[in-house]
């Protein structure tokens, strides 16, 4: 189906409020994973909703909830999402960092405590609309059911462990930042997911079955294999370092509620670490050399099978501007199941 961006908006925060979220963050969780579908990022977007649905309703989700300091100094913050949605609380950590970078050049804040943030690139997006480079990671999800084998081994230790990296590119005709935005498994979970319930047969790569041999089948996390880190041991070592900036560095396994966070986000821990792009040369200079880099890229020529060559963050905002002139296209049984969700909650997204 192909739906307005504002009329998304309005169905999922109808839906929101129906099951118990203020008005604050429902429009905050709503914006979030509108944005999401307008970039392209469908795993993020309409499909976990039915998640914050069942989770709101056994007590794992407190969709009234709000985010607090726990511990802060001039550079840096702890914060607590008190177990409400992630993106409320998210937001709130990088609006805060951002507001100490202005005053301090850098700074960094950890978040303990919140169901699921989303679309990390949505963060770095912030932090590049202020001017600002920014580094945001997660991890510590699934620690009691772990799901992604290390390199080289066929237990589970890990889990997705995303990361974003983005840097403000101004001088973009758009405004568009230069942005990294990923899962280091091979994909995102979600990715799995939505080929399990179409049956669809996984990439090569994506997992491999109880015995460590590789695998295609959608249904093999279920039956005791794993997924796997993208790039063989170069993701896998950048899964680690993001596991001990999020986890261990923010210390969010001290903070376990076992009422709350469900087995997926109990542990999780989030960092965000936010740098002025002019700390150490004017803003103009930093934006024209920007602009020159991504001009740069750009003009290579494209290999065979390549239309172009394109920046990290193009496919994002070249996906914006799809949408916002066709309107966000959603897959049929992703709204569907939203919509069989949401009627726990007394709404009918169809009337």
């Amino acid at each position: 189906m192909i739906i307005t961006a504002q009329k998304l908006h309005d169905t999922l925060t109808r839906v929101l409020l129906a099951a118990g979220a203020t008005e604050g963050n429902a429009d905050i969780v709503a914006e979030h994973l509108v944005a999401s579908e307008q970039a392209g990022v469908a795993t993020h977007g309409l499909r976990p909703v039915y998640i914050y649905l069942k989770d709101i309703a056994s007590g794992q989700l407190l969709p009234a909830a709000e985010p607090a300091i726990l511990e802060e100094s001039p550079t840096s913050a702890l914060i607590t999402g008190n177990w409400t949605f992630g993106q409320v609380a998210a937001k709130f950590a990088m609006e805060l960092a951002i507001e100490k970078a202005t005053a301090a050049n850098i700074a960094i804040a950890s978040l303990v405590q919140l169901h699921h943030i989303g679309r990390l690139g949505y963060y770095s997006e912030m932090a590049a609309a202020a001017g600002m480079a920014a580094i945001v990671v997660g991890a510590g999800y699934c620690r009691p059911e772990q799901r992604t084998a290390p390199y080289g081994g066929r237990g589970k230790v890990l889990d997705t462990n995303p990361i974003s990296i983005g840097f403000p590119n101004s001088q973009e005709p758009d405004g568009r930042p230069v942005l990294l935005d990923y899962a280091t498994t091979f994909k995102a979970q979600g990715a799995l997911f939505l080929s399990k319930i179409r049956g669809e047969q996984l990439a090569p790569g994506f997992v491999i079955d109880p015995d460590g041999n590789p695998s295609t089948d959608p249904n093999v996390l279920d039956n005791g294999g794993s997924m796997l880190p993208f790039g063989t041991y170069k993701g896998y070592a950048l899964m680690m370092a993001v596991e001990y900036l999020a986890r261990i560095i923010s210390g969010s396994d001290d903070y376990i509620d076992p009422n709350h966070g469900d087995n997926m986000f109990r542990h999780q821990g989030v960092t965000m670490i936010v740098v002025k792009a002019d700390l150490f040369r004017s803003m103009q200079s930093y934006a024209d050399a920007a602009l020159e880099m991504s001009q740069q890229v750009r003009a290579v020529p494209p290999a065979p099978g390549f239309d172009k060559v394109r920046m990290p963050g193009d496919p994002e905002a070249d996906a914006r501007i799809e949408s916002a002139s066709e309107g966000i296209r959603i897959a049929d049984d992703v709204w569907q199941m939203m919509a069989d969700q949401a009627v726990t909650v007394g709404i009918d997204v169809n009337a």
